[in-house]
């Protein structure tokens, strides 16, 4: 039995709905959805020459061109990977940009090979509108914690430990500081959104008495932009802030910034070629400390580094933590402290790491 075509995108989004995306690459790479699929009906270069003749000739011809230029073998090998991963997905769905001609072709293709395979009806344009809609709706509607602490509070670990939470470093893919570039890319900022609307909707939906809970983040996660209005609404929210000893931040800084991030670099580039990038990420992150240190403390935070990095690179990566803490106290501290002093009319809690988890999942922060 086939299924019919939706534009049911609540529905789709909840589910984690499998989706074919059949746009051209270049626009796929600018932005999509979670759990979706780039296998599009034409290539970026198939694109643009139907693109102009449609200009020049009209709709009839171009979709002249496109059967022309998507035939045969072309024709064929797309069509199989189309039909394998209606295969594997047998509940998903395909789109193109508004729902029209590309999504109806790969359609009607599918169909001519035996596959009811059904489409979303408006298309990304329009699962893109209802993601913005949603984010700036909740964001409005649902209450907000924000979670602030100095860095190496381990306010990330705290939020996932909290029903309700939405990461959004883990969504940007970033631990949100100067040295927070992980080895692997950021997504690009509309996929960004997308991800982050997303989970709103599924925190509406599992905990609708529950406050949204998110860890302070300024405008930028690396080169992922907070939305405008959830932005603005965090900026008026209540705050728990989460305090540690410096001992403490010291060691959940190397753990975080030293260990784990070596440990990513050499999963993805291998041992060597890892601690070569693991080591030049290091640098150009304190490259960018140094107008705000000033001179003379930087060049004896580089000289630190420098020597943490040959000493780690021998097999002991301890040193870190001497460069580690002075860049705590003398370039994070005063910076978050000036901050949170702008928001002290906002604080609900203060506390340990311990206590401002359970706070936050206690019954006293529900609606």
């Amino acid at each position: 039995m086939s299924r019919a075509d939706t534009a049911d995108f609540k529905a789709l989004f909840l589910k984690d709905t499998p989706m074919m995306d059949t746009r051209a690459p270049l626009e796929f790479k600018k932005g999509a959805f979670p759990h979706t699929v780039s296998l599009p009906l034409m290539t970026d270069q198939e694109r643009a020459k139907v693109g102009t003749c449609y200009k020049k000739k009209g709709q009839d011809e171009a979709i002249k061109l496109g059967h022309q230029l998507v035939s045969g073998e072309t024709k064929q090998e797309r069509l199989e990977k189309w039909l394998a991963f209606a295969k594997a997905n047998p509940d998903g769905y395909l789109y193109c940009f508004r729902g029209g001609l590309r999504s109806q072709i790969t359609q009607q293709w599918l169909k001519d090979a035996g596959c009811d395979y059904p489409r979303i009806t408006g298309g990304y344009k329009a699962m893109r509108r209802f993601l913005i809609d949603t984010l700036d709706r909740v964001a409005v509607e649902q209450p907000l914690i924000v979670v602030a602490g100095e860095t190496g509070c381990a306010k990330t670990e705290l939020i996932k430990q909290v029903t309700g939470h939405v990461d959004l470093e883990g969504i940007a893919n970033h631990r949100g500081s100067t040295f927070g570039k992980r080895a692997t890319a950021q997504p690009p900022q509309i996929g960004f959104e997308n991800a982050v609307a997303v989970d709103f909707l599924r925190h509406e939906d599992t905990h609708p008495d529950r406050p949204i809970v998110l860890e302070d983040e300024s405008l930028l996660i690396g080169r992922c932009a907070l939305p405008e209005r959830l932005r603005a609404e965090m900026a008026k929210s209540p705050l728990a802030v989460v305090e540690a000893t410096m001992e403490q931040r010291v060691e959940h800084s190397f753990n975080n910034y030293i260990l784990d991030k070596l440990a990513e670099w050499q999963s993805e580039v291998g041992e060597e070629e890892g601690f070569a990038a693991f080591a030049d990420d290091l640098r150009t992150s304190m490259g960018k400390v140094e107008r705000r240190l000033g001179g003379v403390r930087h060049k004896a935070m580089t000289e630190t580094l420098e020597a943490a990095l040959a000493q780690h690179e021998r097999g002991d990566p301890g040193l870190h933590r001497d460069w580690i803490q002075p860049m705590l106290e003398e370039y994070y501290d005063p910076m978050y402290r000036w901050q949170l002093s702008k928001k002290a009319g906002r604080i609900l809690i203060r506390g340990t790491f311990d206590e401002v988890r359970d706070f936050l999942n206690s019954d006293s922060v529900k609606r």
